[in-house]
């Protein structure tokens, strides 16, 4: 072969591995930046790069959204739901890694003068005051050229000749991505916020075992930094120039500074905290929720910068005057703009300052340290198990007389019966409970239950909750064994039962608590997911069982809220799919109290009991309790 030939074979070899590299890229495309037309995963993409995939995405998709949001990834904690019912709009959440206020200014920009834009919301704080324009210049962290202005040719290529690594990742991922929310996937493309899914319905009772978990050990030994604002005035020119921006193109402008942790506040001098409000009132009313009596408590956080979706809803019912939404008292600050007209407010107090002297003085005060006083929106809510309650001593279950032995022993204590929608209430509301609360249930759904407890129920004044196994309404055999078992209650049966105000009727599954022995091998343990069985089969399998309890649950005129585990077992993907079909409550077996917060939804997941087995004596139960019985010293 001659040299010429050779320089040409090779020429043509390293340009056709090189289109091979580059259509490798772009096939796979794990920033999105090429419109991912192929594996269709923007959730991957946008982790990789929100700044860039969420551009990719909204060329696509814009005609769905007509508002946004745009700020560091705090900002996704505002929930868009909330903004799409109280604005009437259809948001998409832009927030995007770090705190760079130009970057925000440049999307802002992009969004306006491309898109149809009715409103737009700036999440900015003291944080974004910090640094400016800091273009690392990682894959990871570029802005989209539409938005920058920047080089195309540049950015695709950058793309387009990115490590390989990062498109072969994505097909690995894509191969065994699970139903469950992941590293590799933590955007809800629709949206465009973070995919808090797991975190929303994680349990979260006692602090102590909240910060005890490895996500969360932070709390326990929290940094000590010290942040300067020294990009202040250029910080300040970006929020100047969105809200000229949006006034010249009849853009509805809300700007939030977002809630942060107490032991964060710190790393600012509280002067700057100040300054840093004064200087944005001078260029724009905002809200303020930086400081309010939940930011010393770290489970309405999860790290030192992010808070929960909770916080989230809460400010934007204040922002929107939803009293149906629990928040406490001296949660949020209305700041108007200076040389408007100058003042400050605050709804929980209906106070307004018409000076300088006095927003200085305000907000001094607003940013004062916060010490950690759950006392005001904390519940401790014991929960009691039972089964069967027949007039004589039987195989199972209790006896009616220690059934009302527990109820005349709990009524003389001072406990008050309520309901998993008192629990609801207290949550999401914050109507109160009574001193000494405790919730009463009986599970699997017998008929004496209605038949031996309900009189004694009457007789104190109280009610139960009764989780029914759907398969066995109505039965006196167990499913079509022909075993007989004993007498499980049925729709009119139920339907009486609730009439009469003792009882309401939850689920206990329609057919997933089964019993080695009877159901047929290998019998499922509970609700978990069975060896062999797929996860896409197992979801089936659990939103099956799900819609057939529900059917049952309307039929007796209630609904599909609450659900009892059977054995107590539960996964992390039960949780998940019995969020998604309504379930707001679960409960277990685990023998504790409850810890209720206020305003935290995910304090109702996977509730204890205590078991209230036939030899337990009335003065056993009290201790349980924590109840020094009568005649005690």
């Amino acid at each position: 072969m001659s040299s010429r030939s050779w320089v040409r074979m090779f020429v043509l070899t390293v340009i056709m591995m090189t289109v091979i590299y580059g259509c490798f890229n772009m096939v796979t495309d794990p920033f999105g930046v090429f419109g991912d037309y192929f594996m269709d995963w923007w959730s991957y993409d946008m982790t990789n790069n929100p700044r860039a995939a969420k551009i990719a995405y909204l060329d696509r998709f814009h005609e769905n959204y007509d508002s946004y949001l745009i700020g560091s990834s705090a900002t996704s904690s505002f929930p868009v739901e909330d903004l799409n019912r109280y604005m009437n709009a259809s948001f998409f959440n832009m927030i995007m890694y770090g705190s760079d206020m130009q970057d925000v200014e440049q999307t802002a920009r992009y969004l306006i003068e491309n898109y149809k834009v009715k409103n737009l919301m700036v999440s900015v704080h003291a944080h974004d005051a910090m640094q400016y324009n800091v273009n690392t210049g990682r894959i990871t962290d570029l802005m989209h050229y539409k938005a920058d202005g920047s080089s195309p040719i540049k950015f695709y290529a950058t793309y387009l000749f990115a490590d390989w690594r990062y498109g072969w990742n994505k097909i690995k991922l894509k191969q065994s991505d699970s139903y469950i929310q992941a590293d590799h996937d933590c955007f809800t493309p629709e949206t465009g916020a973070y995919d808090k899914s797991r975190r929303d319905i994680e349990p979260i009772g006692e602090l102590s075992e909240y910060t005890a978990r490895p996500d969360y050990q932070i709390f326990n030994n929290y940094p000590k930094k010290t942040y300067n604002i020294q990009c202040l005035e250029l910080c300040m020119g970006s929020v100047t120039r969105i809200k000229e921006l949006c006034d010249a193109n009849n853009v509805k402008l809300l700007v939030v500074c977002p809630p942060m942790y107490s032991e964060y506040l710190k790393f600012f001098k509280k002067e700057d905290l100040v300054l840093f409000a004064e200087s944005l009132s001078n260029v724009t009313d905002f809200w303020d929720f930086t400081n309010s009596p939940l930011s010393a408590d770290p489970r309405y956080f999860y790290d030192e910068t992010h808070f929960r979706n909770a916080l989230g809803h809460m400010a934007l019912a204040e922002i929107f005057g939803d009293k149906s939404v629990w928040r406490p008292e001296d949660f949020g600050l209305y700041v108007e703009q200076q040389g408007n007209t100058t003042g400050v407010e605050n709804r929980g107090s209906v106070m307004k300052a018409q000076s300088y002297g006095a927003l200085h003085e305000r907000l001094t005060e607003f940013y004062k340290d916060r010490n950690l006083d759950d006392s005001s929106y904390t519940a401790s809510v014991p929960i009691l198990t039972y089964h069967e309650t027949y007039a004589e001593q039987h195989e199972y279950g209790i006896t009616t007389e220690l059934f009302e032995s527990h109820m005349k022993a709990l009524k003389e204590a001072g406990f008050t019966a309520i309901g998993f929608d008192d629990l609801k209430n207290y949550v999401e509301q914050g109507w109160p409970l009574p001193e000494k609360p405790v919730v009463i249930t009986f599970d699997d759904g017998y008929s004496c239950n209605f038949e031996e407890a309900g009189p004694v129920l009457e007789k104190y004044g109280f009610k139960a909750t009764i989780f029914a196994i759907g398969v066995s309404a109505g039965k006196t055999k167990y499913k079509d064994t022909g075993v007989p078992m004993n007498p499980h209650f049925g729709i009119q049966e139920a339907q009486d039962m609730i009439h009469s105000g003792l009882f309401s009727v939850q689920s206990h599954t329609f057919d997933m608590h089964q019993v080695s022995g009877l159901d047929p091998e290998p019998i499922r343990k509970g609700v978990l997911q069975m060896e062999g069985e797929t996860e896409a089969e197992y979801i089936q399998a659990l939103r099956s069982d799900c819609a057939q309890e529900k059917r049952l649950l309307r039929s007796m005129g209630t609904g599909f809220n609450v659900a009892a585990y059977p054995y107590g077992e539960s996964s992390l993907l039960s949780e998940l799919i019995y969020a998604e079909e309504g379930i707001w409550c679960t409960v277990t077996t685990v023998q504790r109290h409850n810890t209720l917060l206020k305003g935290l939804p995910q304090c109702l997941r996977k509730l204890s009991r205590y078991s209230c087995e036939r030899d337990l004596s009335a003065e056993e139960l009290l201790k349980l309790l924590g109840e020094e019985p009568k005649g005690t010293n």
